[in-house]
């Protein structure tokens, strides 16, 4: 008899972790970036639903850390640190950040998918952590779950399919 397998879910600006025999989801991502940083060595994983790149644009107040790229990135990896995963052993998976909205003329503004992608890649980059493989783009929302078994991400993408990466 096969054994059932929880799903830990992540919200909307939200994050979560997980280790075998659980996984994690996260639905809803249009614009928004669904990041998963894992360590295949101790199973481990911490997904976030990232909504905007940068926390600079955070209102005054409580700051949601899982919100922004900056400090959702920052926060995963203090997270896999303290379950005894070390830097050099992470690894990242994306998906989303689509264009959700064309309209003629849009600024720079409303690329927020795009820019999201590129923030995340970015403090990927400064944080030293590899991005192994990505779902992004495009103008279909998704919805992610990830094995930290066998670091799988299987991405279902409306009107498109799944696809595991």
């Amino acid at each position: 008899m096969p054994s059932v397998r929880q799903v830990v879910k992540v919200g909307m600006a939200d994050m979560n972790d997980c280790s075998p025999p659980q996984l994690l989801r996260t639905s809803g991502l249009g614009s928004c970036i669904g990041l998963v940083i894992y360590d295949e060595q101790c199973q481990r994983a911490v997904m976030a639903h990232v909504m905007l790149p940068d926390s600079s644009m955070s209102k005054p107040g409580a700051l949601n850390i899982a919100k922004y790229a900056d400090t959702a990135i920052a926060a995963a990896i203090e997270k896999l640190e303290s379950f005894g995963s070390m830097k050099i052993n992470m690894q990242a998976k994306i998906a989303g950040g689509a264009q959700m909205f064309s309209f003629a003329g849009s600024s720079e503004i409303m690329r927020v998918g795009p820019r999201n992608v590129e923030a995340v890649k970015k403090f990927l980059n400064n944080y030293q952590i590899r991005l192994i493989a990505e779902d992004t783009g495009g103008s279909n929302g998704r919805t992610i779950e990830f094995d930290p078994e066998d670091a799988s991400l299987k991405i279902r993408t409306v009107n498109q399919g799944e696809v595991v990466i």
